[in-house]
């Protein structure tokens, strides 16, 4: 990646004459609305739930259940957390646009403030050929944009900040379905390879030199940050012949006695050293659907397999507040696991038995956390659903006006703090 070079751009509101910015005729009026009232101190403050249908983005708010907004928007709709706990990711194509949830809680010595203000789609994107992942990570959010492998990161909190937003721009010798992500001593996490084939991954100090390479990684897909090391942050990559572990400052494989064992959707926390992961081992399936999934320890490379009795796909895989593993099965099950031990302490029951489809961008459950609580859809039914994870249950059920296709929480909160953010401040409130 020798010619990887590194600028640095100011990207303004980024004002667009058409697509995901100004198709919106209800994401317009929204938008001005806000500006108009401007954001609202309230008590305390409901998560938000954004839900991509086919069509728009629905908010919702988690707990009364009403539909906030109704923004509508063409196209096949990605969503993720942008970072900073008020934005979402957008992804439509060829570009990462900004969506506002309404949702700010301001620190303020060792308390918050919280803001209410109305959803909107926002005039602020990101131009990156097939947009492709998002990663988050102490306090920085890094976009890659797999048709010309671009790097673009920025301060998450930056989001919230009305003007210009300074943005570290750098890029890949050669476009790929990649991922790369911000440590905290300043180095580039990412992959490397083509559309074709890849199977290498490193680690970039801020000259751009490689400080950490391994090329054992085929077919390398998917990333997740567990807690971090003695020196370094702690990545796990997914590849076909297990994942590879980055701690303190090299590359560690994890041996499976699988000679293919894909590991391409991983979740992790930052609270845990283990790492949630599906695990493939039929290399000629168009659609395998396994049952097992892995626990992968990234203090010393060992795995623990769960054989969950039934299958899951790529959005079924979650982690609780304390780093358990969750995993919504075709039973209609949110499995609890034991990240230490692998026990399943939990089966909750929470939607009606599924399948994944032919296509993987047809409607389908999809798990996220905030706090205490797992949201999960429902696509056949479509509802959202409310676990309370500390009781077991489902809390609360809403119906959902459309299909949903993919999900995002926010609490107003920053998802993935720096380091410096995430002690010392209290919840109370003032």
């Amino acid at each position: 990646m020798a010619s990887l070079g590194v600028t640095a751009l100011l990207l303004a509101g980024c004002v667009q004459t058409g697509g995901a910015a100004s198709s919106s005729s209800s994401g317009s009026a929204a938008d001005a609305t806000a500006r108009a009232q401007g954001p609202t101190e309230v008590q305390s403050l409901t998560p938000r739930a954004v839900v991509s249908y086919d069509g728009g983005l629905l908010t919702v708010d988690t707990e009364s259940g009403e539909v906030v907004a109704d923004v509508p928007e063409d196209g096949f709709l990605r969503l993720n957390d942008a970072g900073d706990g008020r934005h979402v990711m957008v992804s439509d194509g060829d570009r990462f646009t900004v969506f506002d949830t309404g949702l700010d809680a301001k620190a303020h010595g060792d308390h918050y403030h919280y803001y209410e203000s109305a959803p909107a789609l926002t005039q602020r994107s990101f131009e990156a050929p097939h947009a492709g992942h998002v990663v988050v990570h102490g306090g920085k959010t890094t976009l890659f944009g797999d048709g010309d492998g671009s790097i673009q990161t920025f301060t998450s909190e930056a989001l919230k900040e009305k003007g210009p937003l300074e943005v570290e721009k750098k890029k890949a010798a050669a476009p790929h379905h990649g991922v790369a992500l911000e440590l905290a001593d300043g180095t580039l996490f990412t992959t490397k390879g083509t559309e074709d084939e890849r199977h290498t991954v490193q680690v970039l100090a801020k000259d751009g030199s490689v400080a950490a390479e391994t090329t054992d990684c085929p077919g390398v897909h998917g990333e997740a940050v567990a807690a971090a090391g003695a020196t370094t942050d702690t990545v796990v990559v997914g590849c076909e012949n297990g994942p590879v572990v980055y701690r303190d400052g090299a590359f560690h494989k994890v041996a499976v006695k699988n000679a293919y064992a894909r590991s391409g959707n991983l979740a992790g926390s930052e609270k845990s050293p283990v790492v949630l992961g599906d695990y493939k081992t039929d290399k000629d399936a168009e659609h395998e659907r396994p049952t097992r999934v892995a626990l992968f320890d990234t203090r010393d490379e060992s795995h623990k397999l769960v054989d969950l009795g039934s299958s899951y796909w790529f959005r079924s895989l979650a982690r609780g507040p304390q780093g358990e593993g969750l995993v919504l099965t075709y039973d209609g099950k949110l499995n609890v696991i034991d990240q230490n031990t692998g026990a399943v302490t939990r089966k909750i029951d929470v939607i009606q038995p599924w399948q994944e489809k032919e296509d993987w961008q047809q409607p389908g459950p999809a798990v996220k956390v905030a706090g205490g609580k797992a949201y999960v859809t429902d696509a056949e039914n479509k509802k959202l659903h409310v676990v309370d994870l500390a009781a077991g249950t489902v809390s609360k059920t809403e119906d959902l006006p459309q299909t949903p296709v993919e999900l995002a929480v926010t609490t107003g909160k920053p998802e993935a703090p720096a380091p410096a953010d995430r002690a010392g401040k209290g919840s109370h409130q003032h």
